[in-house]
C-alpha cells in the first residue's frame, strides 16, 4: 500500500471529487480525515470507506472558518500523530455562462475569495504541523494559471481563482521545501463526470472538454484518485512545485 500509516485530511470530502480522492487514499492504507460542512454526507463517505476495509474519521469543518480549520488540524495532529497529506477540494460557488462584461462583481469575486481564503487557511494549518515533523504533502487541484483560457464558454472568476491557487502553490513549495514538504497540483482540463446529467449545458460542456483532448476522453474520478495517491506517495518524493497533467492531452507540456 502506497500510503500505509499516513494521515490525510481531505476538505470537501463529501463532494464527488473529494469522495474519489478520499476513497483512493483509504484504499492505499491512509487514515482519511474527512472534513466538510454536512455531517450526514461525510458519514456516508466514511461508511463506504470502512465497508471496503479502510479507515476514516469525520469532522464538520467550514474551510473558510479560520479558527475551526486550525482547531481541526491541531486535533488531527494531536490524536493521529501527524498530518501527512492535505488536499482542499471544496467547491468555489462559481457562476458559469455569463460573460465577464455582464457579470456582477459578487459573482465574479466569490470563487476567488473562496479559493484563496480556504486554500490559505487549510495549507497554513497543515504546514504548521508538517514543519514540526519535517515532512508532508500539500495538494491542490484544477488549474494551470489560466495559460489556456476558455474561448467558447464563459466561466467567470473560476479561472482567475485557479490562477491564484496555482500562484500560492508555487510560493508554498519554495517556502516549505527546506522543511521537507512537497506542494503539487493536479492539473485537469475538466472532469465531465462531475457535470450533473440534468444540467442544461451538459452536452455542450462535455463536448468542449473532450474535444480538446488527445485521448478522446476526459479524466475520470478514478483517474484523479489514482494520480492523487501517486503524488502523495513516496514514489513522487522528488516532485514539488509542479503540476501533474491529467488533462488527457488537452494541454501539452
Amino acid at each position: 500500500m502506497l500510503l500505509a500509516g499516513k494521515n490525510a485530511i481531505v476538505y470537501g470530502a463529501a463532494g464527488a471529487i473529494g469522495t474519489a480522492v478520499a476513497t483512493a487514499f483509504a484504499r492505499e492504507g491512509a487514515t482519511v480525515h474527512l472534513a466538510g460542512r454536512t455531517k450526514s454526507r461525510l458519514n456516508a463517505v466514511a461508511e463506504k470507506i470502512r465497508a471496503a476495509g479502510g479507515q476514516a474519521e469525520t469532522a464538520v469543518v467550514d474551510a473558510l472558518d479560520e479558527a475551526r480549520v486550525d482547531e481541526h488540524a491541531d486535533a488531527v495532529a494531536a490524536t493521529a500523530g501527524s498530518i501527512d497529506v492535505s488536499f482542499n477540494l471544496i467547491g468555489y460557488e462559481d457562476v458559469h455562462g455569463t460573460p465577464l462584461a455582464e457579470m456582477s462583481l459578487e459573482d465574479f469575486d466569490r470563487p476567488i475569495r473562496i479559493a484563496t481564503r480556504s486554500m490559505f487557511l487549510t495549507t497554513r494549518a497543515a504546514a504548521r504541523q508538517m514543519i514540526k515533523q519535517r515532512s508532508g504533502v500539500i495538494l491542490t487541484f484544477g488549474g494551470d494559471s489560466g495559460r489556456d483560457p476558455m474561448r467558447d464558454y464563459y466561466i467567470g472568476g473560476f479561472q482567475v481563482a485557479l490562477g491564484a491557487v496555482d500562484g500560492l502553490r508555487r510560493q508554498l513549495a519554495a517556502e516549505l521545501g527546506p522543511h521537507g514538504i512537497r506542494v503539487l497540483t493536479l492539473h485537469t482540463g475538466g472532469i465531465t463526470d462531475a457535470i450533473p446529467q440534468d444540467y442544461v449545458h451538459h452536452d455542450e460542456i462535455e463536448q468542449m472538454v473532450v474535444g480538446k483532448t488527445m485521448l478522446g476522453r476526459a479524466a475520470s474520478f478514478a483517474d484523479v484518485g489514482n494520480v492523487a495517491v501517486f503524488a502523495a506517495s513516496d514514489l513522487a518524493a522528488s516532485m514539488t512545485a509542479t503540476a501533474l497533467n491529467i488533462s488527457c492531452g488537452a494541454t501539452a507540456d
